[in-house]
């Protein structure tokens, strides 16, 4: 089985979707909470077993919610 690539940390941001593991990265925060927040954002993307994070959701979501 192939390799999935690793990106910096500096260029997440910029990138529509994210794993959970980065999500976990970029929020500053434990598995469980950055899935809740993810999944409250309704920014849950699957694709078969592969589960990817919209961005831009999440950061809505959290300026929303910190007004």
């Amino acid at each position: 089985m192939n390799g999935t690539t690793k990106f910096s940390l500096r260029n997440q941001a910029s990138r529509l979707t994210v794993t959970t593991d980065e999500l976990q990265s970029l929020l500053g925060c434990g598995r469980k909470s950055a899935v809740d927040i993810g999944e409250m954002a309704e920014a849950r993307i699957q694709l078969g077993k592969r589960v990817l994070w919209n961005v831009e959701k999440v950061r809505i979501y959290l300026n929303l919610i910190s007004a």
